[in-house]
């Protein structure tokens, strides 16, 4: 039996699945992910894919999700949340250690991937998948080909410019790549958050905020009102350049129900399009689409 292994590696857990042939299901385990410890993580690697092996009864291809992307440049990993893995040739190490080959791509675009495929997206010619959570990522599919582009970061439109920014939102907040007002500091969760809570230290989180106009809070709703605005401006440019037959959308804030209503009412004011025909929808498989997508690499 064709057996595809897909491991999401995070910065606190990391979780592997084995996929049958079909797409079903076999196998799951999740572990903490060992912390200061590229080593460390090596090894976790190792002994959930061996327990994939043992309970298969074969040796499943490899495909692995990770917070960051191989430079095409150097072989080794860049742009990672999970800073062990930085500087390090984590698919050559990988390999070397099991001897059987390993396929790593960005988390988010293992999201799309994993969408495009058999999820929210199957059956559309362009995907693009976004990941609004404690960082905003996004991953482009056409015709079931997932794009990396020729410097590995396509579909990172978390660190573009906010668009068509208003006063208030110029120059934006810090964001940790080094530039001020990226789209990931308006809409990821903590983004949400510090719009509704200004400057102090401690407030609602994004999922209170959201309960908080569900219950008629006024200010909490303004706050939701806002982070639509942002979010339509933002999807409007990506829309744009891309024109995607539908965006898919998963982490903490997919689960916001009303963004699939509202931010399609405010495209029209910034796309350049007289019709728009794009969708918008939340993933079929929620958190284990990036794991899927791992697996779909082969």
């Amino acid at each position: 039996m064709t057996m595809r292994y897909g491991i999401d590696l995070g910065g606190t857990k990391i979780e592997i699945i084995a996929l049958s042939s079909t797409g079903q299901e076999v196998f799951r385990k999740r572990v903490p992910t060992p912390r200061g410890s590229y080593v460390g993580i090596l090894q976790a690697l190792k002994i959930l894919i061996e327990a994939a092996d043992y309970t298969t009864g074969t040796k499943g291809s490899i495909g692995i999700g990770i917070p960051g992307t191989i430079s095409p440049q150097t072989g080794l990993v860049k742009n990672a949340n999970t800073t062990e893995l930085i500087g390090h040739p984590l698919d050559t190490d990988l390999q070397n250690l099991l001897s059987r080959p390993v396929r790593l791509a960005n988390d988010a675009n293992c999201f799309a991937l994993s969408e495009a495929t058999d999820g929210a997206g199957e059956g559309a010619s362009s995907v693009f998948g976004i990941i609004l959570g404690t960082g905003v990522g996004g991953g482009i599919v056409f015709n079931g080909k997932l794009q990396t582009g020729g410097n590995a970061i396509a579909g990172e439109w978390g660190h573009t410019p906010l668009p068509w920014a208003n006063q208030n939102e110029r120059p934006g907040p810090d964001c940790y790549c080094g530039k001020k007002g990226c789209v990931e500091t308006f809409i990821s969760g903590p983004g949400l958050s510090l719009a509704h809570n200004a400057d102090k230290d401690k407030g609602p989180t994004a999922q209170e905020i959201a309960q908080l106009a569900q219950d008629g809070d006024t200010s909490a709703e303004r706050t939701l009102a806002t982070f639509e605005r942002r979010l339509a401006k933002a999807l409007a440019n990506v829309m744009n350049i891309l024109d995607p037959d539908i965006i898919v959308c998963g982490g903490g804030l997919s689960n916001l129900d009303r963004i699939y209503e509202n931010v399609p009412r405010l495209w029209p004011e910034y796309c350049f399009s007289d019709n728009m025909a794009t969708r918008f929808v939340p993933a079929k498989f929620g958190d284990s689409s990036g794991t899927r997508g791992a697996a779909w690499l082969w």
